[in-house]
């Protein structure tokens, strides 16, 4: 492939990975809590590490507290990424 056509092809295909619902919501918390990114970053890798159960019942909170965590903090992740 010609490196203007790959180029032209990584552009659009970067565009398309801002088009998602994660980009978004990761995008939003980002812009709206820029001071707790790292918080939620460090307690979604913490929950991936444990699982959504066992850090439940580590931490005294509903599986579905944890799910929603663990879900922001992924889509923080793949904003960052996405957007760096």
């Amino acid at each position: 492939m010609a490196k203007g056509k790959s180029s032209t092809h990584n552009d659009s295909f970067l565009e398309s990975l801002m088009d998602t619902s994660l980009y978004s919501m990761g995008a939003y918390f980002s812009d709206e809590h820029p001071d707790l990114v790292d918080e939620v970053i460090a307690q979604s890798e913490a929950i991936e590490r444990a699982g959504i159960r066992a850090y439940a019942e580590e931490h005294d909170l509903s599986a579905e507290a944890c799910f929603e965590s663990l879900l922001t903090g992924l889509a923080v992740r793949y904003y960052n990424a996405v957007a760096a």
